[in-house]
């Protein structure tokens, strides 16, 4: 009886030393940190960073790579490869998804625009991966061109391993990125306006034909009591804690701050807002020095200049002849003294 409880008690140890090690193993150091793990404020126009703080520190992006997903899309579109109003049919993989969603069916079909709001505003996994398939195919080959495309406008500290941002199971790879590097995306994403009409949105019904239709609810509560922002992304899992890029307009300029690895919700948006505040006023009220324009000149006006430039070399076509002239007879004469003086000393 002895032996057989020392037995249990022994292999209870281990199970639990076990359980106790898989983490460390195969799951994710947490990088949160309080108030957040880096952030950094642009503006907007020029690129000109206004406050950093371990703006390059690697963390964990989460639902944010969305962002990344709409601005592939959106090229494709203004490319003609798809169209908005294409028809995306649900896959079985693609209904199967896990964390936030839309619950797509099997077979279920929804035209692309629907979906790009349901990626953005509830931030849809399913969504994300739906319309990944449906434009390349495969969700690995829409990563790889996620990863081109961050090469592309210089996220050199990025790389992407899926299209929706899960923490990543086993045998995978979490998608990695900065502060700094999500910027630059934020910034890439403002060459298409039409993009800000996903990243504002509120509170908008999906299956708005069904008797109960999904409401979704944007994550960014930026959006509420801010004003004059219009986007874009939070992310959240456990380990990468709560990250938000956020952009806003205010007389004319605009700012975008990404925070990224906050401990809370609460203390995430509070430095958001506070960042996004501190660079609107900063621009406003220290903006760029003007650029000198420089006064285009009509065709006529440009042959008034060359023919000012030219005119004053310019000899009539008779003054020439008779310059050239006296001067051929000038130089002959010249040649005829000379050998008239030479012939002479040798008579002597």
């Amino acid at each position: 009886m002895r032996k057989s409880a020392y037995i249990f008690f022994i292999s209870a140890f281990i199970v639990v030393f076990l359980t106790c090690l898989i983490p460390s193993a195969f799951g994710l150091k947490t990088v949160s940190k309080n108030p957040y793990l880096g952030a950094i404020v642009i503006d907007a126009a020029t690129g000109k960073v206004l406050v950093e703080a371990h703006a390059d520190t690697k963390g964990y992006p989460a639902s944010m790579i969305k962002l990344m997903n709409l601005l592939i899309i959106l090229e494709a579109v203004d490319a003609g490869h798809i169209s908005l109003a294409d028809e995306v049919t649900v896959s079985a993989r693609v209904s199967k998804i896990g964390g936030s969603q839309v619950y797509l069916k099997e077979k279920e079909v929804f035209p692309v625009g629907e979906l790009l709001y349901a990626m953005i505003v509830q931030s849809a996994n399913d969504a994300a991966l739906a319309l990944a398939v449906h434009y390349t195919g495969s969700m690995e080959v829409f990563v790889d061109l996620m990863n081109k495309k961050a090469q592309e406008i210089g996220m050199k500290n990025t790389v992407f391993h899926s299209v929706h941002g899960l923490p990543p199971s086993k045998k995978q790879l979490p998608d990695v990125s900065t502060p700094r590097d999500m910027a630059k995306l934020c910034r890439e994403f403002l060459k298409h306006p039409e993009a800000l009409k996903y990243t504002s949105t509120k509170v908008r019904k999906f299956r708005p034909d069904a008797k109960v239709p999904f409401i979704m609810r944007a994550h960014n509560h930026l959006l509420k009591d801010f004003e004059g922002c219009d986007g874009f992304k939070t992310g959240y899992f456990r380990a990468g804690g709560f990250s938000i890029a956020a952009t806003a307009e205010k007389s004319g300029v605009r700012a975008i701050a990404v925070v990224f690895g906050s401990v809370s919700s609460k203390i995430r948006d509070k430095n958001a807002r506070f960042l996004l505040s501190k660079g609107l006023m900063e621009i406003l009220t220290n903006p760029p020095p003007p650029v000198a324009k420089v006064a285009k000149k009509d065709k006529a006006s440009e042959n008034a200049d060359l023919k000012s430039e030219t005119e004053y070399i310019r000899i009539p076509k008779r003054a020439f002849k008779i310059i050239v002239t006296v001067n051929v007879v000038v130089i002959m004469l010249l040649f005829a003294v000379v050998f008239f003086q030479r012939t002479k000393r040798k008579r002597y």
